[in-house]
Formats: structure tokens, C-alpha cells, sequence
């Protein structure tokens, strides 16, 4: 009798395994299928912008913002303190050298200057009661010399007449001694009075110049602090115009303060502010451009200074031929400054593609159109508006230079009319 054989069946926990094992030989598969094949994705082509690589003219040039100054500015400080009591002028003003500006007041200033006024009065009366006194002294003296004078005269006289009268034997040795001893004493005493005569001179002449000196050295203080108050009223300096005054009336000013600034009206510079990348580029001669009512003007690098301020550091430029008319000081100007000589070469727009790929590749397209693919490039000198081409791709080439945020590791993108 036949026995009716039961159909096996699988056990759950085998099925689950089979299930994994197959799971991970899919997983597998296709990953060998994306990391060894091209990955592809779809790409609408309104959504993109497609570049023709040309061969044309390239200059490297940065854009950079200037503002126009005058060629040379006068700053205006305060050689003294004090309050601002009076204006003349007002700010925008045209000036001539030496045209008051305004007028300080300084108390101390005014007291220092009359203290040093009597220093001087007394300094001069001192000086000429000296004099009078030394000119009184030297009378005195020269009156002695004549008393002297006169009494060696007479001694010498007599003792010349004694000493016949003593040879003669006609008077005595005792009178003749004595005739004798006072015309010696005389000789000395007129040789010493000349000497007291000739010091009396010296230290006269030593005392007047000492008198001067004093007199001359007071009279240079007075002098200075009379300056000193003159320049209480601030006058221009040179002839041009008056900007950035600072100055209202009852206000202090302390010395050094800055009152404003003259303008000498004879040209114009540009003061531009550069990126510090570019720092090791930019030298004195550089040239660069900027449009101004419509028409192109040029420009030069005169002073480079090389202080770097928050990542940037500045430029002096002046005018290179024709300064533009109706320019005014303030103005900012839109300067494209170059960097290289202009030459022939492959170039690229610019793009966002930029961005992603760091210009180490690009997406090129097919020449049917239907397809970009995954190109290594590598680029040189750029300016904002193209990328020098040293390599990967030739005049002629498409390619998308749109942003590539959105397709990953993407070796190919379909373009999708």
C-alpha cells in the first residue's frame, strides 16, 4: 500500500537567510556597477549654462574702487590751545596764503607772554644801570691815572734834578735817597694803576656782552611767546580750498588738536584700496582704467603702501594724460587695474562651476550635444571675466560652467532638451 510522502517545507530562519545572502549580493553588485561604471544623471539644459571655449585676447586685471583726494593736502593743527572765539571763514572755502581762518583765546597764554615782557623791561634796566656803573668806575679809575700820572711826573722830575745836585756834591746823600724813593715809588704805583685800568676795561667789555646776552636771550622768548599768540588766530598756510573743518564757537581746542585740512586745487590723485593677496603684485607703474561721463581714462600707480589694515592695503594713483573734467574730490571711481600685459591665449567664462571643481575639471559636452562628461583641465591667470586654459580643452570646446552643487560624484550628465 502506497504511503503518501508530506512536501517539506523551508524553514522560516532559512528563508531570511536566503533573503540576506541575496540582498547582499545585489548590494554588491551594484555598487561594483556605480564605482566601475560612469554614474549618470539626467540634467534639464535650460537649468545649466553651456560656455564656448575661445582663443582671444586676455589680460589679468582685478576691479578695485578708488576714491579721488587732492594731489597735496595741508593739515591744520592747533600750534595752542584754547576756545574757539571767532570764525572767519566756513568749511568749502577758498583761501589765500595767509587768509585768517579763526581766532583762539588763550588766558594763560596772555599772562605768560606779559610775565616774559616784564623779564625783558627788567632785564634792559638792570643792563643799563650796569653800564652806568661801570662807565662811573672807569671815570674813577681814569682820574686816578691822571693823579698818579702827575705825581710820577713830579717825583721823576725831582730826582732827575737831585741826582745833578748829588754828583755836583751840591746836597746830601739823605735828600737825594729820598728824591730817589719817591720816584721809584711812583713808577710802581703808575704801572699798577695802568694794570688796574687795563682790567677795569676787560671786565667792563666782559659784563656789557654778559648784558647782552641776557638781554638778547630774554628778548628771543618774548619774541617766541608773541608767536605764540599770534597763532591764536590759525591762518591758511597755502592758497587753496578749506575742508573738514572742525571748529565751533566756544569750543576748546588743545594744542595738536586738528582744526581741518587746505586743499591745494592744482590735480587730483586716487586713493585705492587693494586685497593683501595681491600685495606681492603691485608695484609702482602698474597702469589701470575707469569710465567717467562715457569715456575711458587711465591711470598709474605712483606710491605703494604697504601696510596691510584688515587684509587690505593701499595705493596712490595719478592721472595718466587727460584728468577727466567736472571730477571732484570724494568721487569713488570703478578702476579696473591690470596686472599682465595683454596676449593670445585659450580661454574660459567664468563660472560657479569654479566653485566645486577648483578648476582641476570640468563637465565638456559631447559633440552631439546629448551628453557632458567628466574632463580634467588645468587653468592659469583669470580676471572677472574669463580663466586662462594651459590645458584639457581647445577653441571650439563646450562646456558647463554653471554651478555644480547638485551632481555629487557624477561622472556624465545627460542634457535633456
Amino acid at each position: 500500500m502506497d504511503r503518501v510522502i508530506e512536501k517539506k517545507k523551508w524553514p522560516p530562519k532559512k528563508i531570511i537567510t536566503i533573503v540576506v545572502v541575496v540582498a547582499i549580493v545585489a548590494l554588491i553588485a551594484a555598487s561594483y556597477y556605480f564605482t566601475s561604471g560612469k554614474s549618470k544623471l539626467n540634467v534639464d539644459e535650460e537649468r545649466i549654462t553651456i560656455s564656448e571655449v575661445t582663443k582671444g585676447s586676455f589680460q589679468e586685471f582685478i576691479p578695485v574702487n578708488g576714491v579721488v583726494l587732492p594731489l597735496t593736502s595741508i593739515y591744520l593743527d592747533a600750534s595752542e590751545g584754547g576756545r574757539v572765539e571767532e570764525k572767519f571763514v566756513e568749511d568749502g572755502s577758498v583761501l589765500k596764503k595767509g587768509q585768517p581762518i579763526l581766532r583762539l583765546s588763550n588766558t594763560d597764554l596772555l599772562m605768560t607772554m606779559m610775565s616774559q615782557q616784564n623779564t625783558v623791561y627788567n632785564t634792559l634796566t638792570q643792563m643799563q644801570i650796569n653800564t652806568n656803573a661801570a662807565q662811573q668806575n672807569t671815570v674813577s679809575k681814569l682820574n686816578q691815572m691822571a693823579d698818579v700820572e702827575s705825581m710820577f711826573q713830579e717825583a721823576e722830575r725831582v730826582y732827575l734834578m737831585d741826582k745833578q745836585l748829588f754828583e755836583q756834591k751840591v746836597i746830601g746823600v739823605q735828600e737825594f735817597k729820598k728824591a730817589q724813593n719817591d720816584y721809584n715809588y711812583y713808577s710802581r704805583k703808575k704801572k699798577l694803576t695802568q694794570q688796574i685800568l687795563q682790567q677795569d676795561s676787560v671786565s667792563r667789555a666782559q659784563q656789557t656782552e654778559q648784558d647782552k646776552r641776557s638781554y638778547k636771550g630774554s628778548q628771543e622768548a618774548l619774541n617766541m611767546m608773541r608767536q605764540k599768540v599770534n597763532d591764536l588766530i590759525v591762518k591758511s598756510p597755502i592758497e587753496g580750498q578749506l575742508t573738514s573743518l572742525d571748529a565751533e564757537i566756544g569750543q576748546t581746542k588743545r594744542q595738536g588738536d586738528r582744526l581741518g585740512q587746505i586743499d591745494v586745487l592744482s590735480g587730483f590723485k586716487v586713493r585705492v584700496d587693494i586685497d593683501e593677496h595681491y600685495i606681492s603684485r603691485i608695484y609702482s607703474g602698474l597702469k589701470g582704467d575707469f569710465t567717467f561721463a562715457d569715456k575711458m581714462y587711465k591711470l598709474k600707480i605712483s606710491k605703494v603702501f604697504t601696510q596691510v589694515v584688515n587684509g587690505r592695503f593701499q595705493v596712490d594713483m595719478q592721472f595718466d594724460g587727460i584728468v577727466p573734467k567736472g571730477i571732484r574730490r570724494g568721487q569713488t571711481l570703478q578702476i579696473r587695474l591690470t596686472l599682465s600685459d595683454e596676449k593670445q591665449v585659450v580661454r574660459l567664462p567664468r563660472g560657479g562651476f569654479y566653485q566645486q571643481t577648483g578648476g582641476n575639471w570640468i563637465f565638456k559636452v559631447s559633440s552631439n550635444g546629448n551628453v557632458a562628461y567628466k574632463t580634467d583641465i588645468q587653468l592659469g591667470s583669470q580676471n572677472p571675466d574669463y580663466y586662462e586654459v594651459l590645458q584639457g580643452l581647445k577653441p571650439g570646446d563646450k562646456v558647463i560652467t554653471s554651478n555644480y552643487e547638485n551632481y555629487g560624484t557624477m561622472q556624465e550628465l545627460v542634457l535633456k532638451k
